[in-house]
């Protein structure tokens, strides 16, 4: 079962549309912090170099900018899907933008199901403000958020608003920008879902300063021509890189001038000992959880079954002992020190068969199928031994790239014969083409 991790009362609801804060001190520049689509990605999975992402490691960017200088804003899609796991994210997540100050989250349709069916909608608390295009009609949402700051002798009000181009019709984006007499103003789109056209009839508006259109990659994008208004941009994806918006003040009766700049969330870092924390929490409600019982399994073709590592060693004593000193004969040990060892979404790389019928369960009940094993790469060896080698091992079995995927290991692709060189456990020369 779930735990809502120590959570009382979340996700404000505000009782009208446009929330407006106190004044912020005197300053030259704002600065609008943007994140979003973290699609469930808490932190990089570390099993390589060079990776990008951590909640712990944002509010090294954040504090940056004074508390009174800043908006940090969330564009949206906390988690990737509806399962149990994903549930544990969602409020893991959550429980993070308190802590990490945020303004405002906007909740897509698919992080409003999540927060409905954990009874999170209608809570009170003052975490942060939400805003959402989606909801039920009697909640009284907020599709927009207002923060107003004095910049030396001048007031600017930056507001933030969401819009889903497959519901209400284009004209009412007019209406979620309110005009402010005597004050400059920033005026922020987030679009939740894009249909053809859609872009260009917004930008034609001249209502909008910044559009935040749905991220087709992991890195941000600036996607108007530079110089050219409004400022069209992504976020990113997997909370790799943080979007920084910086506001200059009008001298005169002109509009604020914007500029956009990713800011990579690297691994060095100082990480938030709080966040750390809280990452811990997230691991033991996946431990008491125990996903990896519930994984759904396929069956192996043919009757196969998974033997273990240690059934090769007879016919192939050189290879095992040689394989034995590699770092894939101890990847399960790489998750116990870093308290991942019960997470599926780790544990998967690390052993043998994890998505079959007779694969690895746990270290009491499989022990013989941990670390990456002779038959992750050249498939389940039931038959091979039967026929005493006359039968070659067969699928399924995992690539490299299965696993050294450019979220789990960054630094793969273009170096393939480097890491190559690292599991050479044998005698005769092989092209990586010809491993298996």
């Amino acid at each position: 079962m779930l735990r809502l991790g120590t959570c009382i009362c979340i996700l404000t609801v505000a009782a009208s549309c446009i929330l407006v804060s106190k004044p912020a001190l005197t300053t030259d520049v704002i600065t609008v912090f943007l994140t979003g689509n973290e699609l469930g990605v808490l932190r990089p999975c570390g099993c390589s170099g060079g990776q990008l992402g951590g909640l712990e490691g944002r509010p090294a960017v954040f504090d940056s900018v004074p508390a009174k200088r800043r908006m940090i804003v969330d564009t949206g899609r906390l988690v990737e899907g509806e399962g149990e796991q994903d549930l544990i994210k969602f409020d893991i997540l959550v429980q993070a933008f308190s802590l990490l100050g945020y303004d405002v989250v906007n909740l897509t349709e698919e992080d409003m199901k999540i927060a409905g069916s954990l009874g999170l909608i209608e809570g009170i608390g003052s975490l942060f403000n939400i805003m959402t295009s989606y909801g039920p009609t009697d909640a009284n949402l907020p599709t927009t958020f207002t923060k107003q700051f004095s910049l030396k002798d001048k007031a600017v009000a930056v507001t933030v608003a969401v819009f889903d181009a497959e519901s209400p019709p284009i004209e009412r984006i007019e209406k979620l920008f309110v005009p402010r007499p005597g004050v400059q103003t920033v005026n922020i789109l987030v679009l939740n879902r894009s249909v053809a056209g859609i872009v260009s009839s917004i930008t034609k508006k001249g209502i909008v300063d910044c559009l935040i259109c749905p991220a087709e990659s992991d890195e941000p994008a600036l996607l108007s021509e530079p110089g050219k208004k409004p400022l069209v941009i992504s976020v990113g994806r997997f909370g790799k890189y943080i979007c920084k918006l910086q506001i200059e003040p009008a001298k005169d009766k002109g509009k604020p001038k914007l500029s956009f700049s990713p800011i990579p969330v690297k691994e060095d870092l100082p990480p938030e000992e709080t966040l750390v924390g809280l990452y811990k929490d997230y691991q033991q409600l996946v431990k008491e959880a125990n996903l990896i019982e519930g994984i759904p399994r396929f069956t192996l073709p043919g009757g196969l079954e998974y033997t273990g590592s240690k059934s090769c060693k007879g016919c192939h004593k050189y290879e095992y002992d040689k394989w034995s000193t590699k770092s894939h004969a101890h990847a399960y040990a790489t998750l116990e020190r870093v308290g991942s060892e019960l997470d599926p979404e780790c544990v998967g790389c690390h052993v043998v068969g994890l998505k079959y019928e007779g694969g690895f369960v746990s270290v009491q009940e499989t022990g013989d199928l941990m670390d990456v094993g002779c038959e992750v790469c050249h498939g389940p060896g039931s038959e091979h031994i039967k026929t005493l080698g006359k039968a070659e091992t067969t699928a399924p079995r995992l690539d490299c790239v299965d696993c050294h995927t450019p979220e789990n290991s960054g630094n793969y692709t273009g170096n393939e014969e480097l890491y190559f060189e690292k599991i050479i456990h044998w005698r005769e020369q092989k092209a990586l083409p010809d491993v298996k």
